[in-house]
């Protein structure tokens, strides 16, 4: 007899397959953490990036349907894994860019403003980068970013230097955007390096990027876990491959520095700190930590000293919590 999609035993085939994951999913989210975790109630399934706003004493997330949260923690908040679930206020919610997604953020703390990276991820409208004052949450500027060859692009990511000035790495065809403390566009940071020798590991490519105090960025490529110095000093932005022993930061996410040699990799898996001790000309993995693999890491910050992963994904209906969650490296 033929085979039936719609035949009972098919239909009981996909129940059971569908769910496993399922399964994993309740099992993980009713298991206690072994670290400490920040439950914080959203409006949405997706917050991409998250930093800690240590002046204010709060985090800011990034909305993948866009705009901006904070979650206020308050100065008598417990270290116990069974505190109070926090609540997100909306802070940012842009009517100009009402259909992209805000992504990669970063507090520009000399100039009190919060630089966000805004991605065209359905076609909607544009790439650009925008810049909001962290007192008011007023809109400093808005700048587009296209270009040079209209090439389809994808705004991931964001770093500020010590004089303001805004890079934002491009994940889809591998070029960061230059962009003046004023907000207006400077130039393109292009270079062969950047692309992966196999196609497929181009399809998401320079993602996160930090900016050490010592006049260089680091960025990493996620699909082939590439990781880049780059001297943003000189006029023609010199590119060098970091050469990474120890293991793979394929799937590398977000990056935070914890210290001028140490810098940590949100991704998969959750996290990783890199340590360099030759000023970033080579790097070896020297710790890692396994978090909730079901809710995806995708950002990394610290506060008071301890590192929090972002997780995209948000659990629950009709509200969502989502998870910032202490990272707890060992060898």
């Amino acid at each position: 007899m033929a085979f039936s999609l719609c035949s009972t035993k098919t239909l009981l085939l996909l129940f059971l397959i569908s769910a496993i994951p399922v399964a994993f999913i309740i099992s993980s989210e009713l298991a206690k953490p072994q670290t400490h975790v920040y439950h914080y109630h959203s409006s949405g399934f997706f917050r991409e990036c998250a930093k800690w706003d240590d002046l204010n004493r709060r985090f800011l997330v990034s909305f993948m349907e866009g705009g901006i949260g904070e979650i206020a923690v308050p100065e008598d908040h417990g270290s116990s894994s069974e505190e109070a679930v926090l609540k997100e206020v909306t802070v940012v919610k842009d009517p100009a860019l009402a259909g992209n997604s805000s992504l990669g953020i970063v507090v520009d703390r000399p100039r009190n403003r919060l630089l966000v990276a805004i991605s065209d991820i359905l076609g909607n409208k544009y790439n650009a980068l925008a810049a909001y004052d962290l007192s008011t949450w007023d809109r400093l500027f808005l700048t587009i970013l296209g270009g040079p060859d209209n090439e389809k692009a994808f705004a991931d990511d964001v770093a500020v230097d010590a004089e303001g000035n805004a890079y934002v790495t491009d994940a889809k065809s591998n070029k960061i955007w230059k962009v003046g403390a004023d907000g207006k566009f400077v130039s393109f940071i292009r270079n062969p390096l950047f692309i992966a020798k196999e196609w497929y590991k181009n399809l998401i490519g320079l993602n996160g990027i930090v900016y050490h105090p010592d006049g260089f960025l680091i960025v990493i490529h996620t699909f082939s876990g590439m990781l880049y110095k780059i001297d943003v000093t000189k006029e023609d932005h010199e590119v060098k491959l970091i050469t990474v022993a120890g293991g793979s930061l394929a799937f590398g996410d977000g990056l935070e520095l914890l210290s001028p040699t140490k810098l940590v990799v949100a991704g998969n898996p959750s996290g990783r700190v890199v340590e360099s001790l030759d000023g970033w000309e080579t790097a070896s993995v020297v710790a890692k930590f396994k978090g909730p693999a079901h809710r995806l890491a995708t950002a990394a910050t610290v506060k008071d000293g301890r590192v929090y992963l972002n997780h995209m994904l948000g659990m629950g209906y009709p509200k969502k919590q989502h998870a910032l969650v202490e990272a707890v490296f060992s060898i």
